[in-house]
């Protein structure tokens, strides 16, 4: 099981303003207050750490099939390998930064992702999710030596999507945020 984030950084400077008053209060930590306030660059720090907290909640969902926000509840500890705990749950993370993005990735176990990042070149968001499904079909069936035709993306109740091969199912992961969308399998 996986769970992903990314996050536009671009997108994310213009939508949100994490320096006011209580924002960091409500979301994070005094723990993770203290990464953020300590950080060479606080503001991609504030990214990263919602990323991981994401990236968690979609994998604990998977396990624990539910809805619900609690966000400063998924305790984020950077020390190596980066971790995110929430109540008895915790699952390792893989964070990577650009200029561009912050992704996190979450797995239960330190095991290697298949994923892929996708810059999208349109506005509609709705196009959005329809690429980045065609692109993880098409690298399943190639990479899996599936058959594309009964390779399908269900979402369950919850919104936790999933590959449906036949009886087999698999545990995937998508995200996307502004100019940027990801999938993660393993």
């Amino acid at each position: 099981m996986v769970g992903n984030d990314i996050i536009d950084i671009e997108l994310a400077k213009s939508q949100s303003n994490w320096t006011r008053a209580r924002y960091l209060d409500k979301l994070f930590t005094k723990e993770e207050q203290e990464y953020i306030i300590t950080a060479t660059n606080p503001s991609i720090m504030v990214w990263a750490l919602w990323s991981m907290k994401e990236a968690a909640y979609k994998l604990y969902t998977q396990l624990h099939p539910s809805r619900f926000y609690n966000p400063k509840s998924f305790n984020c500890k950077l020390q190596q390998p980066h971790q995110v705990i929430y109540k008895d749950f915790h699952c390792y993370v893989n964070t990577q930064i650009t200029s561009d993005y912050v992704l996190s990735e979450a797995r239960l176990d330190n095991c290697d992702m298949n994923s892929m990042v996708i810059e999208f070149h349109t506005q509609a968001s709705q196009s959005h999710s329809q690429i980045l499904h065609e692109k993880l079909i098409d690298v399943m069936s190639n990479r899996s030596h599936y058959d594309r035709t009964p390779l399908v993306l269900q979402k369950d109740s919850f919104g936790i999507p999933k590959i449906k091969y036949g009886q087999e199912e698999i545990n995937i992961s998508l995200s996307h945020h502004g100019r940027f969308g990801t999938y993660t399998f393993i």
